[in-house]
């Protein structure tokens, strides 16, 4: 397969970039799109030209860095899923591939493809630690959770902070990201004490990064590796009044 990559290429956050078109030849339908690219590095390499720059770690869907916008959709064509786990076949043979970063302000360009995603590290950052007892684990009956509720914590516990849900929301929201923090440890008994304050203290710092407000467009839900359901923003909203109402109460 021959595909024509239109690539944004960017030295620092502080240069203008633009797209650049390359192209690749002879590219295995079988071929993960990372795996494409580094096909590209070496050619561009093997001439003298300077690489692409982009983020990879375990490509297999788990940790988040791979996070690009291909053809304008964040992890591409291919969902669920991380762009890691996009294979050249899901593509048209002879087909223009537009590939760009995450376009979301709290998230500045290192480099090429590469972008700085800290702000969501500070936001779990802020939700700090619970102080349950966390040694041995416990038997098993010793602390009943309701099925239900161990099931939606898991799902919430799923999420791979890898960002796409901003890129995808036209106001570049970081709800889902937050919601699926906040609620993986609100549904659970081990989490109760530091409740109010944990999601305070995350919204305060999700507003201060600069991410937007959401506004129900649910394209988060729809580009999400991991599938979390944008419900638990519903979950996060009740949260955070709860606990504005018990702060204020406490006043």
């Amino acid at each position: 397969m021959n595909f024509r990559l239109r690539i944004w290429r960017q030295l620092n956050l502080k240069s203008s970039g633009k797209l650049v078109d390359y192209d690749v030849e002879n590219i295995s339908p079988h071929t993960s799109f990372l795996e494409m690219l580094d096909v590209l590095n070496e050619k561009l390499l093997g001439r003298g030209d300077e690489p692409v720059a982009f983020d990879s770690d375990c490509r297999e869907g788990i940790c988040g860095t791979c996070s690009l916008t291909v053809n304008g959709e964040a992890h591409g064509p291919d969902h669920p899923g991380a762009v890691c786990e996009l294979y050249m076949r899901r593509f048209r043979d002879g087909a223009t591939i537009t590939v760009e970063p995450f376009r979301v302000g709290a998230f500045p360009i290192v480099k090429d493809l590469v972008i700085d995603r800290s702000a969501l590290d500070r936001i779990v950052q802020a939700g700090g630690f619970i102080s349950a007892r966390a040694g041995s684990a416990p038997e098993a009956n010793s602390i009943p959770i309701p099925k239900h509720d161990s099931d939606l914590a898991m799902e919430a516990a799923a999420c791979i902070g890898c960002g796409a849900c901003a890129a995808a929301c036209p106001n570049r929201s970081a709800m889902l990201f937050t919601a699926a923090k906040v609620s993986h440890l609100s549904l659970l008994p081990q989490g109760y004490p530091e409740r109010d304050r944990r999601v305070l203290k995350m919204v305060q710092v999700m507003d201060a990064a600069g991410f937007g407000n959401c506004t129900n467009t649910y394209e988060c839900e729809a580009v999400c590796p991991a599938e979390i359901s944008a419900s638990f923003i519903s979950k996060l909203n009740r949260e955070y009044a709860r606990a504005q109402f018990r702060r204020r109460l406490g006043e």
